[in-house]
This record gives C-alpha cells, structure tokens and sequence, in this order.
C-alpha cells in the first residue's frame, strides 16, 4: 500500500481497518479521497499511517526503513488510541451482542447466565489488563478471547438463535485478530523505535504512554483545570479520542496531548472511568 491509494478502495477489500482509521480520528465517508489527501487532511503523517497499515494487512511486511520518519510521541499516541478504543468500544460491542442474544434467546436460561457471567469476568480481566500494562509486556492474554469463541461454538444449545450467536462470534473474533495484529504492530514498530532512542528518550515514550508523570508531582492534584481543560475533559469522557478533539477544538494534536497530560497531572486520575467520575463530581458534566 502506499500514499497515492485511494483509501474507499482499501477499505472495501479489507474492512477489518476500519476501526484502525477510527483510531486516527478518520471516519467513513472517505469519498475518493487518497491516503495522502486525509492525512493531511486530519494533519497525520502519511509514513506512519501506511507503516501501521501495512504491518496490519502484511504479517510478513517490515517498517524499518520507516521508522526514523515518525516520532515516539506518534507511536504512544496510536497505541494509546487503540486501548481506548478496545475498552470503550471493542469489548462493549461484544457485551451488546451477547445481551441481544440472551434477551430474545431465553432470558431466564441458566445456560445463558453462566456465558454471561463467564463473559463479565474476561471483560474485567480484559480491561484490567489493558488499563494496567504499560504495551513493553508480554502479548495481551487473547487465548481468553479463544475459549469464549469456543464455548459459543462447542457448548451451546442448538436451538438458539443462531443469527445472534453467528453476530457474537463475529465480534469475538474480531477482536481477537485485532488483539493479535496489535502484538505484530508492538514487535515491529513500538520495540524497534525503542532501540533507536537513548534512556531519556524511553522515559519519555513510557511516560507518554502509561500517565506515569501523573504520580511526580502530587503537589498539583488539587491545581485548578483551566477553562479549555475542563472542555477537553468533557469531550474526553465522552468518548472522543485525541484526533477528534484537535478537530473539534480546531487545535493541534500536539495541544490536545498537553492538555490531557495537564488534566492527568492535575487530578491524578488516569482512566477515562476515573476521569467520568471526577467531571460529576465537579458538575462539570451530569449524570
């Protein structure tokens, strides 16, 4: 793939980018557009949008040549994206299928309350997991995402609806193959991007990612957010991601990134749940 693609035509041979390009703050309706055109566009960088894209469709494709074309803070940001988006989007979607499915199924069957409560205990592993690795560990622990997939598959009734079933499935494994794709993108981008920089310059790409500046200086928990950080915290906790905001706002990635390591900095909440938590309680949004 390479910048003079037309994205639509990309996207109607693999679909499974789509959510990728959500990350980026690219939706659809792409129009005729070229790779190159929405990148400057939603002022992203052309190189690393085709690196994570092709590393994405090609198992066997290697950025190397790349990477001294696209900053760490690019990379943390996109790997940023992703766990959000896996948290507050992926692992929900599975959850409002597998509530459809049970609620016209046979909402009292007790078969059907245990995959429930089995699928309520990986969501919360999941999400621990992701809200608590700092993407240098090992691969997301998928093989959890398998065995959901194959209990739905193996271990269920005949009789029930097999539409809703087929959907559930379909997210799964979706899923999953993103969580796996996501493992290559760590190996291949993230890890080689690393060995490029000096110690400063790691500390600084962990900290990025992780929020962990927020614990260095306590002192400025109770600091008053300023008038455009309350404004990024709302969008925050409404689900936008950091591209969107800069659209929004009509202001650079980059601001939106300071303000948010502002916001995390200032009341030491890092997750978006915490962060949901602290606007009610400021009346900065309602219930």
């Amino acid at each position: 793939m390479n910048r003079n693609n037309i994205i639509a035509d990309v996207l109607l041979e693999h679909n499974e980018i789509i959510p990728v390009l959500n990350r980026f703050g690219i939706r659809l309706g792409v129009g005729d557009k070229t790779i190159l055109e929405l990148c400057d566009e939603h002022s992203l960088n052309p190189d690393f949008i085709l690196a994570i894209l092709n590393v994405y469709l090609d198992e066997n494709y290697l950025p190397e040549a790349s990477l001294s074309l696209f900053d760490a803070e690019s990379i943390a940001d996109y790997f940023q994206s992703t766990v959000e988006s896996y948290i507050h989007e992926l692992i929900p979607n599975i959850g409002k299928h597998l509530n459809a499915f049970i609620a016209i199924s046979a909402p009292g069957n007790e078969e059907l309350g245990m995959l429930n409560n089995l699928f309520v205990k990986f969501k919360d592993k999941m999400t621990e997991h992701l809200q608590n690795q700092t993407l240098f560990d090992d691969d997301f622990p998928y093989e959890l995402l398998h065995d959901l997939k194959n209990i739905l598959i193996r271990h269920l009734s005949k009789e029930l609806n097999q539409n809703l079933l087929y959907a559930i499935i379909f997210s799964v494994h979706s899923f999953e193959k993103d969580l796996t794709i996501h493992n290559r993108l760590r190996e291949k981008i993230l890890r080689p991007k690393l060995n490029e920089l000096d110690s400063t310059g790691i500390r600084h790409l962990h900290h990025a990612i992780t929020g962990e500046h927020a614990q260095q200086h306590p002192a400025q928990h109770a600091h008053q957010l300023t008038n455009r950080e309350e404004e990024i915290l709302r969008l925050i906790v409404r689900g936008y991601l950091n591209k969107e905001i800069a659209e929004k706002l009509h202001i650079s990635h980059n601001t939106v990134l300071t303000h948010r390591k502002n916001i995390i900095s200032k009341t030491g909440i890092k997750t978006v749940s915490g962060l949901t938590f602290y606007a009610i309680r400021r009346g900065l949004i309602s219930m």
